[in-house]
């Protein structure tokens, strides 16, 4: 099969694509035939180096955690799943950028027919973890709420989550994706100089949350707009914990995140959010992807179409 690689941190020029054995299933494993994987800004921090002492890698390393595609093998043991299932899976393996992945069966959830594969492979990353963040800081009627990063990959499903509570949401984000922020219930606000004046013209009567999907400094303007720190959620700026006192519980705030993502394909498929793809490249484009990734503009995500469905 194929399968993304690299044997040295880098940039995208480090990645391939190479032939590797077929990854067979042990106890309480099923193998997916891929159809399409996510990508996430993460695995940029892993491929290069800048998150070593958190991600360890053994090279030659693989690459990708979520991915959607259907069950081709089945391990001993595991009762709940059938060959030809169509599945929506998450691996700590760093194997979802293949044409097979081997995984635990406990980290796969049945795909629903009316969600596209394209959406099906950003549950597991990206809208677990805007769910997890909501969690993590509730939101509802009362509350006033800012999300910095609302056009991103997670910053989509956020928006739309927030908005669904009844919250007032305020939308940071580039005026390229206003548009289709307004449509989707949120009231944006363009970053930039005079960020901070526009937030408070904006809502006057202050803020009751933040959640911070960006970095840069953001944790840092919730707390000069004076929010509690204890409702203010990071999904990137982990040393403002310490200095702030934010929180950045991540998945933590999730039980079981394979129910959160049975929660979000049931809403997708039922047309209850939209997830915008702004980037959609062959597995042999794998660079082009990721740079893609890395330029943290455009509305949505970037998946690599692996195989056909």
């Amino acid at each position: 099969m194929r399968a993304v690689r690299f044997d040295r941190y880098g940039d995208e020029s480090v990645l391939e694509v190479r032939e590797v054995p077929d990854p067979e299933p042990r106890e309480g494993e099923v193998v997916v035939r891929v159809v399409t994987a996510g990508t996430n800004p993460g695995e940029i921090g892993i491929r290069s180096g800048a998150m070593a002492e958190q991600f360890p890698v053994t090279f030659p390393e693989g690459q990708g955690s979520d991915l959607a595609g259907e069950i081709v093998a089945i391990g001993a043991g595991v009762a709940h799943l059938g060959i030809g299932q169509r599945v929506i899976g998450l691996s700590d393996r760093r194997n979802a950028q293949a044409e097979l992945a081997v995984l635990p069966a406990d980290r796969v959830v049945p795909k629903p027919e009316a969600l596209g594969w394209d959406v099906a492979a950003t549950l597991y990353v990206a809208g677990t973890t805007a769910l997890a963040a909501l969690r993590a800081v509730p939101v509802g009627p009362a509350d006033t709420a800012v999300i910095a990063g609302a056009a991103g990959g997670v910053g989509v499903y956020l928006t739309q989550l927030a908005v669904g509570t009844g919250a007032r949401v305020i939308a940071i984000a580039g005026e390229a994706n206003h548009a289709w922020l307004r449509e989707h219930g949120a009231e944006p606000v363009a970053y930039g100089d005079g960020l901070e004046e526009r937030l408070r013209a904006a809502a006057p009567e202050g803020f009751t949350a933040f959640y911070d999907l960006h970095g840069d400094g953001y944790t840092d303007l919730a707390i000069r707009l004076g929010v509690s720190p204890d409702r203010v959620e990071t999904i990137i700026d982990f040393g403002a914990v310490q200095r702030l006192g934010v929180r950045a519980m991540g998945m933590a705030s999730l039980d079981d995140p394979a129910e959160g993502v049975r929660t979000l394909a049931a809403i997708a498929a039922g047309g209850g959010f939209e997830v915008p793809i702004k980037g959609r490249f062959p597995l042999a484009r794998v660079q082009d992807a990721y740079r893609e990734v890395a330029r943290r503009s455009g509305l949505g995500k970037v998946v690599l179409e692996v195989g056909a469905p």
